[in-house]
């Protein structure tokens, strides 16, 4: 097997991985939520660290080796920095949930935490711009967006 069709491999999977993850937090988020609840929440939510680090690994690697496509396929195409843009937004959506999940994780299982509305909109903002960024990578396959010579 390439190292291309690996790297592009493990980049899906992660993909994957972490929409499934915000998913998954965004159906059980509830407005109260058990300490044990908001452990696993934690839980789930390093699953989505992981990810966000194999698909930067894997993703880096795509873009700045002779692997696959040259360099100059990502770095002059506005649509790629767009995505890029798109990716470090939802990372930065994703800080307060994360934080709030690992802060309120311990103590007494069976006492209950008010869970701000915030964390449902991050949740719900990470997700609409995580199902704009496949729309962005089909564009620039195609070429679209390129500005290089």
């Amino acid at each position: 097997m390439s190292s291309e069709i690996l790297l592009r491999y493990l980049h899906f999977v992660s993909i994957f991985a972490i929409v499934s993850v915000v998913v998954a937090e965004h159906l059980l988020i509830k407005p109260q939520m058990s300490r044990k609840e908001l452990k696993r929440m934690a839980i789930i939510d390093r699953i989505y660290g992981i990810a966000v680090v194999i698909v930067l690994i894997a993703g880096m690697s795509l873009w700045f080796s002779d692997i696959g496509k040259p360099v100059t396929f990502y770095s002059k195409n506005w649509i790629f920095h767009l995505k890029l843009t798109l990716f470090v937004i939802v990372g930065l959506f994703s800080i307060y949930p994360t934080v709030f999940f690992i802060k309120h994780r311990k103590g007494n299982p069976e006492e209950s935490v008010t869970v701000p509305k915030i964390i449902v909109w991050c949740l719900r903002i990470e997700l609409l711009l995580l199902f704009i960024m496949p729309l962005l990578a089909g564009l620039m396959a195609k070429g679209v967006g390129f500005f290089g010579a």
